[in-house]
Order: C-alpha cells, then structure tokens, then sequence
C-alpha cells in the first residue's frame, strides 16, 4: 500500500531487478516533491545494493507520470527554485550507475518525460504520449528535459515540441530516437522485465563502465571517448568476471558473474 509520504512502490519481480512503480494515480503520477523524492530515495538504495543488477521504473494504471505537480509548481518562487531539493532529486537519479529501464504506458509529460529521458532504455507503448508541455504554463523544462530531447531526438523535432507543445506517441518516439523501443499497450513492463534480465546475467563491473563509455560518447570528442573506452577496457582485463567469461566460453557452459 502507498502512503502520502512515500507514494511509491518498490517491489523485486526477479532476482537482481527492483521494480519502482509510481502510484499516484489520482494525479495520473504526478512527480511531486515527495514522490521525486521517494524515486531518488529507491534509486539511492539500489545502487548501494551490490544484489540489484537493474531497476525498472513504470506508472500505475496505465499512466507513466503526467509532468510535476502544478499545485506545488505554482506556489514556486525565482529565489525558491535556486535551492529547490528536486534539483538535487533529479542529479540523484542521474548520477546512478547501473542500467535504468523506463516502462512508459500513457502520458509521460513534462517531467514524466524528463524521467522517462533520464532511464539508459525506454519501452514504450504505442499509446504512450510523450512531450514537453511546459510553454503552455508560460515556462520552459527545468530538468534536462530541452537538453535531452535534443540528444535523443534532434533539433527540428526537439523545437517543434518544446516551442508547440505537442505529443509524440510510442511509435513516433521510437522511430524518433527517443524510445528503444515501441511495445502493443499493456506490454511495456513485460518487455522491460525481459530486457532486465538480460542485462542481470551479464557482469555488474563490466556493465556499468559500458553504460558510462557510452553516456560519454555522446558528449566528448572521438580522440577523448577513445581513451575512456581503452581505459576502461584494459580496467576490465584483470577482473574475476573476465576470467570466468573465459573460462565458460571455453568449457561451453554459462558463466557465473559475481561483480569482482
């Protein structure tokens, strides 16, 4: 059951993955404070978990997360906003370093489309709506959500959405760039599940450097991502999990990771 203090559901459907289901669904998910803070809470606890492989992130009933919470948006002042906590929610979840999936069913605006831009893979139904609607409210995103779009889907489609408003659906995102992938409805979380326990089989240590070469590739020059991603190989050559990738691959069986 969720309380109004932590509205959030945290739940392990498989060993190695923690589920974070929102549940606000009188306000279609709203991220409020307490619940953005709640999601950073959980986020927190699952890096520091050496059992979770990969968290989940989806909505109740069908919705994602509908953007923030007006009514503690319009409350909000200039000098408030300089030192707002969610800020330090937000870098929360972006500094986490294990795989992030987002299951994204219905609306997944504003700030629900900020979270959604924050996970590593997006499975998204084709009924989902994603957008940035700030503009409507006389405001711009707050939380990455121009910089992002931009990254993921390029500048003529990111300026149509932020300066008009509009929705793009699950298919449109995933032709777009900005899902992974584009599921029927109902079947995003299952294909996040799936996709997470791929990724739980593979070695943790091998894993997270992979997610932070490649964060970095889209950011540095050649020359420099280059470097981090030998770097990072050659980091990897004296792992215990390397040596047993080895050796199953030689005696034909599967390999057992332990994250060493």
């Amino acid at each position: 059951m969720s309380t109004s203090e932590t509205p959030l559901l945290v739940t392990e459907p498989a060993p190695g993955i923690r589920l974070l289901t929102l549940n606000r669904p009188r306000a279609r998910n709203a991220l409020s404070n307490p619940l953005l803070g709640a999601i950073a809470s959980a986020i927190g606890e699952a890096r520091d978990d050496d059992a979770i492989r990969c968290v989940i992130v989806t909505g109740s009933e069908g919705t994602f997360a509908s953007g923030a919470d007006i009514n503690e948006l319009a409350n909000r002042t200039t000098a408030a906003s300089i030192v707002d906590v969610r800020m330090r929610y937000w870098e929360d979840i972006r500094r986490f370093s294990k795989p992030l999936i987002a299951a994204v069913e219905g609306y997944a605006l504003g700030g629900g489309c900020e979270l959604a831009m924050h996970a590593d893979i997006i499975v998204a139904a084709e009924n989902a709506q994603f957008g940035q609607p700030e503009v409507n409210l006389g405001i711009i995103p707050g939380a990455g959500g121009i910089q992002r779009l931009v990254r993921r889907v390029g500048h003529t489609l990111a300026m149509r959405m932020v300066l008009t408003g509009e929705r793009i659906n699950g298919k449109a995102a995933a032709a777009a760039g900005l899902a992974t992938e584009a599921v029927p409805d109902g079947q995003s979380l299952d294909r996040a599940l799936e996709i997470a326990k791929v990724i739980g089989d593979k070695p943790p240590l091998a894993v997270r450097l992979a997610k932070e070469v490649v964060l970095a590739a889209r950011d540095l020059p050649l020359d420099w991502g280059l470097v981090l991603e030998r770097k990072s190989f050659g980091m990897l050559l004296s792992t215990d999990d390397f040596h047993e990738g080895v050796a199953a691959f030689r005696e034909k069986r599967k390999a057992q990771f332990k994250g060493s």
